[in-house]
């Protein structure tokens, strides 16, 4: 059982912000499987079980704020028997130029607060990402106050391809595997299109 996890903050306060990239592909693959992601499971909800890639899925968003993402996981894990392994977090990623997608196969939380708490949660780095990049090429003063920002006219259509790039990863990962997944996702820089 795969559990893929996007990561955002609760609320509509926060649903158009760029921090919540990872509701939001949810959402993408929550309606394309024509399910609903909104069973209760500790601090998260949860779809019914997919078929995603071949394989069965539970999309999982944590209900605590971004920060605390890895409070919400042990719950979801005495459920489904599921571990690191299983897992395939979606989140966004100010290191990385909007227009791009990475796919991961572990590494460090890179600042990532909610990364950072899934890591401690966890014990362990080893768990897949895709990573959808959120830094704009203009200035930005405050990086918190960007990330808890309303994606601005300019950058929406670029960040909707992103994510709908990112659904497609999530495929390729557990339908193909990760080598697949990177060679096929990494190398896309949708900045260049527009140019």
């Amino acid at each position: 059982m795969w559990l893929i996890v996007g990561l955002g903050n609760p609320g509509a306060e926060y649903a158009g912000t760029y921090h919540n990239v990872g509701f939001r592909v949810l959402d993408r693959l929550a309606a394309r499987e024509n399910v609903r992601i909104n069973e209760r499971c500790g601090a998260a909800v949860i779809s019914d079980e997919v078929r995603i890639g071949g394989q069965a899925a539970v999309l999982v968003k944590p209900q605590t704020y971004m920060n605390d993402s890895g409070a919400a996981m042990p719950p979801v894990f005495d459920r489904f028997g599921a571990a690191a392994q299983n897992v395939i977090v979606i989140y966004d990623d100010v290191a990385l130029p909007l227009g791009k997608v990475r796919v991961r196969q572990r590494g460090s939380a890179g600042g990532h607060n909610g990364i950072k708490s899934l890591i401690s949660t966890f014990a362990t780095d080893e768990f897949l990402r895709v990573r959808v990049g959120i830094k704009p090429d203009r200035e930005v003063d405050d990086l918190r106050e960007f990330v808890l920002s309303r994606v601005v006219r300019a950058d929406e259509d670029l960040l909707d391809q992103a994510e709908e790039i990112a659904a497609k990863a999530v495929e390729t990962l557990i339908g193909e595997g990760v080598d697949q997944a990177m060679s096929r996702y990494n190398g896309i820089d949708l900045r260049e299109k527009e140019n």
